[in-house]
């Protein structure tokens, strides 16, 4: 059996796209997850090995990494000890003889105003400043998060923001991101580099409700919601205050400046143009019960 790629954050949306992909090249897969709960979906993924583990337990992490051939390191959403966290895979990476380290950041983390942005390129600099052989990737906006309100767009016709309609950033699909993932983890020459993955050029947000009702077959118009509806929403989701303030300003950060990319780097990758938005629409069209 040949070292496995470990793959943290396994169990959410970015490591079940990445485990599929790795899978799909025929990788040996070793799943760190936080709950047990989480394995059905992860083996039917193609997982070959599945962990329990916190990625704050330095001697479950230790435990975790050794044997690996590679590590594709996604830190939990939002975390207020994000850097202290990435630190910590870093160093346990270096001690336990990792020879890849690819990590999931994302676009545009030099946004100091935007603390989740923030932290990433701080655990950028400590891999810059490690022994590893480190690639970053920088996703942006990934297209799979309009389906928090897909049922409004579908049914209703209403696509809801928490910004401006005028408001212009770029997508990707989580698919082309786990393609990516899964090149750079398993051939060489991706070594010291920093990849953006985008996979459109900038839209406003009434661009992307045209897109959908084009995709669709019907009309579909942007909505902004209030900010002080916005944040009472995430409080009654259970958000800590980190959370509920760092996506706050995060959609104030979009507000003002957007989130814009170039799909250059991203299509050079998959030596093919990335997924569009009505191909993601399709997607979703084609997986619902008829």
């Amino acid at each position: 059996m040949t070292a496995p790629v470990l793959v943290t954050g396994a169990a959410g949306k970015t490591g079940l796209a990445v485990t599929r992909a790795l899978a799909a090249r025929g990788v040996e897969v070793r799943a760190l997850i936080r709950r047990e709960g989480q394995l059905e979906e992860l083996e039917r993924a193609g997982a070959t090995e599945i962990l329990v583990a916190d990625l704050a337990d330095p001697g479950a992490l230790e435990t975790s990494f050794q044997g690996a051939a590679a590590v594709y390191y996604v830190c939990p959403n939002l975390r207020p000890n994000e850097t202290q966290l990435g630190r910590l895979a870093i160093e346990t990476a270096e001690a336990a003889g990792v020879n890849r380290f690819v990590y999931h950041s994302v676009l545009h983390p030099q946004a100091e105003k935007m603390p989740h942005h923030w932290q990433k390129l701080r655990v950028e600099e400590a891999l810059l400043e490690s022994d590893l052989s480190w690639t970053i990737l920088q996703p942006t906006a990934y297209m799979q998060n309009l389906l928090a309100g897909w049922s409004e767009i579908v049914d209703r016709g209403v696509y809801r923001i928490p910004y401006p309609a005028s408001s212009r950033i770029s997508l990707v699909a989580l698919e082309d991101v786990a393609a990516v993932a899964a090149r750079v983890l398993s051939e060489p020459g991706h070594e010291r580099a920093i990849y953006e993955l985008v996979g459109s050029a900038p839209l406003s947000q009434d661009e992307v409700a045209e897109r959908l009702g084009e995709a669709l077959g019907r009309a579909i118009r942007a909505v902004e919601v209030p900010a002080v509806e916005t944040r009472l929403a995430l409080e009654e989701r259970g958000l800590g205050r980190y959370e509920v303030n760092a996506l706050m300003a995060m959609f104030d950060y979009y507000r003002q400046h957007g989130l814009a990319g170039s799909p250059g780097v991203l299509t050079w990758l998959l030596e093919r143009a990335p997924a569009t938005l009505a191909e993601f629409v399709q997607g979703q069209t084609r997986d619902e019960p008829s």
